[in-house]
């Protein structure tokens, strides 16, 4: 088990939505829709047909990436 401080402000928020469950429990769960969120997004950009902007930032990255070796 660890200690950390966390603002005033960020306690009384999390205070709020932490009823009978533990700091822990709100935080893994926020942590947890976080990446959910995250996830979906990814889902999604990866699921629509890419646009030619994309297409071009992904060729730049690669060449970039490509010099760097």
């Amino acid at each position: 088990m660890k200690t950390i401080t966390v603002r005033d402000d960020t306690y009384r928020r999390l205070l709020s939505l932490k009823g009978k469950r533990s700091f822990s429990d709100v935080i893994d769960e926020l942590i947890r829709r976080d990446i959910e969120r995250r996830v979906g997004k990814i889902i999604e950009v990866c699921s629509a047909p890419p646009s030619p902007e994309l297409e071009d930032i992904v060729r730049r990255v690669r060449e970039n990436f490509r010099a760097r070796i």
